[in-house]
């Protein structure tokens, strides 16, 4: 008993060990990843006429078309359904964008991988990062939006956005982390994922309000959905206009936190033989 207790404790100290190891070298290697967010957010719209104007003019048409859909054609009972919507959809995009573009990001860089030594992390956490400055340069049109709908902004509510925003992208991380990991040694996943998100935006509240359902064990059932809230954050901030409950942000740290540290630990078992497979 007491050598199983002594092994455990060198295992827990190794793993601290390369936990450590591995925060040094993302340090060392953090002009890499500017770099690499510097590409894709420049390289996301190389070649067209308005370059990077389509970051703002982008969700500005989305907010159009929502305003004229649930507006005239599909009138719903919410008030000011549009920014209801809005400023719970822009953050779901950089979710799912994070999870599908991260899942794929190993393969993409496959050139990268199996030619020069760097932390294999460096590579999803710059596309998580770039989705992540996409969605920041986005909330200057919500702040807009919200502004000149009439709503006044909490200043309390909005100084907790810089940590629903923290909670989501170690969330977006880890789980791009497990996926981009899997996805070399399953190239089935890229496809499964896109199914994934398309129906996982139906089991969280961002076309609908958590209220609309209305037995409480459901909605806590709904609770168990990771962006459930985060979701929900956000719009009691830029919605509703008041601060989330303390739970609220405790469940979505603690979403935020497994998912970040289930996705590093998988995806450190299986990047050794990423230069092999691919």
């Amino acid at each position: 008993m007491e050598y199983s207790g002594y092994n455990k404790t060198v295992v827990n100290f190794n793993k601290g060990v390369n936990l450590v190891k591995l925060i040094k070298e993302l340090y060392d290697y953090r002009e890499m990843i500017f770099s690499l967010v510097r590409k894709d957010l420049r390289g996301r719209y190389k070649g067209s006429v308005l370059g990077f104007l389509w970051t703002f003019i982008n969700p500005l048409f989305q907010l159009i078309i929502y305003t004229i859909a649930f507006s005239f054609i599909l009138p719903s009972p919410i008030e000011k359904y549009y920014l209801h919507l809005f400023v719970a959809l822009i953050p779901w995009i950089f979710f799912s964008s994070s999870l599908q573009g991260g899942a794929n990001s190993i393969m993409a860089a496959k050139n990268l991988v199996t030619k020069i030594y760097f932390p294999r992390e460096v590579i999803p956490i710059s596309y998580v990062t770039s989705c992540f400055v996409n969605m920041l340069l986005t909330f200057v049109i919500i702040f807009a939006v919200v502004i000149l709908s009439g709503i006044k902004l909490n200043f309390l509510a909005v100084l907790c956005l810089p940590l629903i925003m923290s909670a989501e992208y170690m969330m977006a991380l880890g789980l791009a982390l497990f996926f981009s990991a899997i996805t070399v040694f399953f190239r089935d996943m890229e496809h499964i994922l896109s199914i994934i998100t398309m129906a996982w935006i139906y089991l969280t509240p961002v076309l609908y309000p958590i209220d609309m359902i209305a037995d409480q064990n459901i909605q806590k059932l709904f609770y168990l959905n990771p962006m459930t809230s985060v979701i929900v954050a956000y719009r009691d901030i830029l919605y509703y206009a008041k601060v989330p409950d303390f739970s609220t942000f405790i469940m979505a740290f603690a979403f935020g936190i497994i998912s970040l540290i289930f996705g590093e630990l998988v995806f450190s078992k299986l990047k050794r033989r990423f230069a092999e497979v691919l």
